[in-house]
Parts: structure tokens; sequence; C-alpha cells
């Protein structure tokens, strides 16, 4: 499994949740609202979840083991860095 894309949306407003993400697996599958979060001991991810009758949220989407999930993790992270050097996109009219 291949990352081929990452699509990073910053978050302007004040608060722990930094970016919103997409990523595209092998040019075929692609996840959508992975967020960037600050915690305590720095950045990290957020899969897309949901939330359950009960009130938990649960993940829709997650990595099966932690390999995987740090792989993930290092590259939407990397990505996000490197948005933080773009301008922010002026709205059109």
């Amino acid at each position: 499994m291949r990352i081929t894309d990452v699509r990073v949306r910053k978050i302007t407003k004040e608060g722990k949740m930094k970016a919103v993400v997409s990523i595209t697996l092998d040019d075929e599958f692609v996840v959508h609202d992975i967020k960037v979060i600050e915690g305590e001991k720095g950045l990290f991810i957020a899969m897309p979840s949901k939330k359950s009758a009960d009130g938990e949220y649960r993940d829709i989407a997650h990595p099966i083991n932690s390999n995987t999930r740090d792989t993930i993790q290092k590259i939407i992270l990397e990505s996000y860095e490197k948005a933080l050097l773009e301008p922010d996109e002026e709205p059109t009219a």
C-alpha cells in the first residue's frame, strides 16, 4: 500500500484541530476527514469517526496495525508541515 496523494485543509480557527486531511491509497481509494490534532505531546492524527448511539466516537476507517498507523501519521504530518509554509488561499468572490 502506498499513499499516492495527500490533501491538507488547514484550520485557521483557534483550537486543537489544526487541519483536515484526505489521503489517496494506490491511486485507487480515498480516506477523507483525517484530523490533525495538537495534543499535549505534539501533533497526532485522528481517523474519521462517527458518534454512536451510546455517545462514544467510533473510527469509520483505521489502520489494522501500529506500523501502518505510524507510516500514515508520518506522511500526513510531513504534508501538514509543508502546508504551513504555503500562503493561505484567498477567498474568491
